[in-house]
């Protein structure tokens, strides 16, 4: 499917999308390997191994093994990998969804399921374990690597400069590796992909600030890694939040719904008609319980925030069958989170035509706000992390004093002069 505007700032606007991440941490890899070629190359070599190869195996890592004990341990236990383990919390609505599971199949997958409750959360359980772990050691396998590779070049260098008598003109800098944050609820960490990278970073951390090779390496880490894991998990968000708070206050237009359904004509059809007072009411009468609205999500499929809510990924799809895919776990907060969004933004509508303003006008607005607010974020933090931050680093270096060469080249030299290999 072609990747419209809308689409393109729903998921830079989404905050448990990891492509947010990316882009971030993408501009921190740019600017920091950038600021080390600044100070020499084998240093910048170093650095863009360390960063670009991090940043694989921290975006790709732990989805990367969850597939495979998907393929492996769920395959040789046949249990369904892709039914959500927090559907089993309300007895009551699990027997909703499997009432109205999508397929026959789909059913009984769900009722080997809830024979084997225990086995299938300690597999779920598993996995997440599992997975991170192994994202850890492929992550220490790259800085070995890393390590390695760096100090035979420097030392092959090193030599062939003594031995043709080059003069040693040395301009390197600190080397830090990125770690990101630390978590909360566990249950966030699990199912939450972005909360899964606070986890890993956490570990990350862990090694980076126990090996660090000198106090310039540690100090370096310690101003690069607290602007990014601000910048990454913290300010972002509350940014993004800042913005839709001022565009409610200053400009009477809520934009706190996806970006995709903002600047839909669906959105702007039903607020033109009224037909979307209708759905609102529709859909008040069914939050009387959990178990209820679960029930009312799958029976009004023509309701227009049971169509919002799935427009916004809060309700996944069964594909084949065009049913909802009841594998997958419903936040029904989100979903009357949406309903709220909705609500509000057409109570402000109706205010907005009362003072002669035109419904092109107002969508007009609320599209700008809602682009301005992604920018706003995804463009703070890029600032921060990919040219703040490595000139904060190099300014600190120049201004205290601090040894400019690369730490692990002037050890090596030091061991190679001890060797008698150079003088």
């Amino acid at each position: 499917m072609a990747i419209t505007p809308a689409k393109m700032f729903s998921i830079l606007g989404n905050p448990n999308s990891l492509i947010p991440l990316a882009v971030k941490d993408a501009s921190a890899t740019a600017g920091m390997t950038a600021g080390s070629f600044i100070t020499g190359k084998e240093e910048g070599v170093d650095r863009f191994i360390d960063e670009a190869g991090t940043e694989v195996i921290w975006l790709l890592g732990i989805p990367a093994y969850k597939k495979l004990f998907d393929k492996t341990i769920f395959k040789m236990l046949k249990l369904d990998a892709k039914f959500d383990p927090r559907n089993l919390k309300n007895k009551d609505v699990f027997e909703k969804i499997k009432e109205f599971a999508p397929t026959e199949e789909i059913r009984k997958n769900l009722q080997k399921i809830e024979g084997k409750q225990g086995l299938f959360k300690g597999a779920a359980g598993a996995k997440f374990v599992v997975s991170t772990a192994m994202t850890v050691l492929t992550y220490l396998g790259l800085t070995k690597f890393k390590q390695n590779y760096t100090e035979k070049k420097i030392r092959k260098n090193l030599i062939n400069e003594y031995n043709s008598k080059k003069s040693e003109d040395v301009n390197n800098g600190s080397k830090e590796i990125s770690f990101k944050g630390f978590g909360s609820a566990l249950e966030g960490f699990v199912f939450s992909p972005v909360k899964n990278m606070w986890l890993l970073d956490g570990c990350i951390a862990a090694e980076r600030f126990t090996n660090s090779r000198s106090k310039q390496e540690l100090y370096g880490y310690i101003i690069k890694e607290a602007t990014f894991f601000a910048f990454m998990y913290l300010i972002g968000n509350e940014i993004q939040q800042t913005m839709e708070n001022l565009a409610k206050k200053r400009h009477n237009k809520s934009i706190g719904l996806d970006a995709r359904v903002l600047e839909s004509e669906e959105l702007k059809k039903a607020f033109e008609n009224g037909s979307v007072e209708k759905s609102l009411k529709e859909f008040a009468g069914a939050c009387g319980s959990d178990v209820k609205l679960y029930e009312f999500l799958h029976k009004n499929s023509d309701n227009f925030v049971v169509q919002t809510a799935k427009k916004s990924d809060l309700i996944e799809m069964y594909k084949d069958t065009g049913k909802i895919d009841t594998r997958k776990f419903i936040d029904l907060k989100g979903v009357n989170g949406v309903y709220d969004n909705i609500k509000e933004l057409y109570s402000q509508y109706k205010n907005a035509l009362a003072k002669g303003e035109t419904a092109d006008k107002f969508f007009a607005g609320v599209k700008k706000l809602k682009r301005g607010s992604i920018l706003t974020n995804i463009g703070t933090c890029i600032f921060a992390l990919g040219i703040f931050t490595p000139a904060l680093m190099l300014l600190k270096r120049k201004t205290e004093g601090e040894d400019m060469e690369f730490h692990t080249k002037k050890q090596i030299r030091e061991q190679l002069k001890y060797e008698g290999v150079i003088a």
